[in-house]
């Protein structure tokens, strides 16, 4: 029982000083540009104007973080050159969709991000991710106002906070590409082994480029959603030649191209009890499973050229615009009235207050 997944081969590119200097600049526009969006922006829609309508709250939040959201495919597509191949069905814009993908290492929600830029669901895609990264400083607020879904990989613990924050997410009105990494953890050799072991231990299917997926998150929110969804997408990714770290994307070392499969599937497609789709999802990760084999061998996934490259003009204007704001909002931050900063404080402190406590406004008016 072994992986498939090809052994670590040298950098696609060298890390020289200049993508140091360069990748750690990126890193800072992209921390500054959040906290001001946050701060100046994204406050207003996501807490005073959420008392009024939810619908609203979202989608100027949405507006707001999109721009930013749009930023790191810019940063990935064109300033460090990676190419993105997306593969599979041709699907629809802005439908509000139930997203599964394997979560071959730490930055592939990332790459989502290619896919939603495309189908201008940029700012209505949330994540089910663990809780500690909501303690990151700036990103932790993003993700609190964007409502992701924080949880500790037991169900005993999150089954009321999944279930209670998909109870919100059911107004067909509104935004939403929800995505859930069954497998529950990123893709190592050593948790491949153990997912080996409990599959043949339990006469499951023995899978070489993906772990055993976990049913209880999968299943909670289609049954939840059901009713307001489009589809599910089946999302399956992988790396050519490296399999990147998040620092690898800063200084734009690896990977040299990422491949996104896509396949559109209709809920009637879905079988509705428990153990069905137990089965079901089991079966789609076999098939992800060969899948990954294949590309691993051939370089492809089937059926490439579905989406268009990013427009240059588009991207170099979207950075511009959230540039305009981040620096006209900084200026007035340190040159204008003792009032800016004290209103910077306030709603720093109530940020770190409202995502630790995860507190979000309930709207007085419907």
């Amino acid at each position: 029982m072994e992986s498939s997944v090809p052994k670590l081969k040298q950098r696609h590119r060298t890390l020289t000083t200049l993508r140091v200097i360069r990748g750690v600049l990126c890193l800072i526009i992209l921390i500054l540009t959040a906290f001001v969006l946050l701060v100046f922006f994204g406050f207003w829609t996501a807490v005073p104007l959420r008392f009024f309508s939810l619908h609203h709250s979202r989608n100027g939040t949405a507006f707001f973080f999109g721009i930013w959201i749009a930023l790191w495919p810019f940063w990935f597509e064109k300033l460090n050159k990676t190419k993105v191949v997306f593969s599979g069905d041709v699907v629809p814009p802005k439908e509000r969709v139930l997203l599964i993908a394997n979560h071959r290492t730490e930055v592939d929600w990332m790459y989502l991000w290619d896919l939603a830029l495309r189908k201008g669901r940029e700012g209505a895609i949330r994540y089910i991710l663990k809780s500690s990264l909501m303690k990151m400083p700036v990103f932790g607020w993003v993700f609190h106002v964007m409502e992701f879904i924080p949880v500790e990989r037991k169900w005993e613990a999150d089954e009321s906070v999944i279930c209670k924050m998909l109870l919100s997410f059911n107004d067909p009105q509104d935004p939403l590409w929800l995505a859930v990494f069954p497998e529950g953890t990123d893709f190592t050799e050593q948790k491949c082994i153990r997912s080996q072991m409990y599959a043949s231990e339990n006469g499951l299917p023995i899978l070489k480029n993906v772990l055993l997926p976990k049913l209880k998150g999968f299943y909670a929110c289609l049954e939840k959603l059901k009713d307001s969804l489009d589809a599910v997408y089946d999302v399956t990714i992988g790396y050519r030649h490296n399999c990147p770290t998040f620092m690898d994307n800063a200084y734009g070392i690896d990977p040299s191209e990422v491949h996104i499969h896509v396949e559109r599937i209709s809920l009637r497609d879905i079988p509705s009890s428990e153990d069905e789709v137990s089965s079901w999802l089991m079966r789609r990760f076999s098939l992800k499973d060969q899948m990954l084999s294949d590309f691993y061998a051939l370089g492809c996934f089937p059926r490439e050229g579905t989406e268009v490259g990013l427009s240059t003009i588009k991207c170099i204007l979207n950075f511009i615009f959230v540039m305009i704001l981040t620096v006209t909002c900084m200026y007035l931050l340190f040159f204008s009235s003792i009032w800016f900063k004290v209103y910077v404080y306030l709603v720093c402190a109530y940020m770190a207050s409202a995502t630790y406590f995860d507190i979000r406004p309930s709207p007085i008016f419907v």
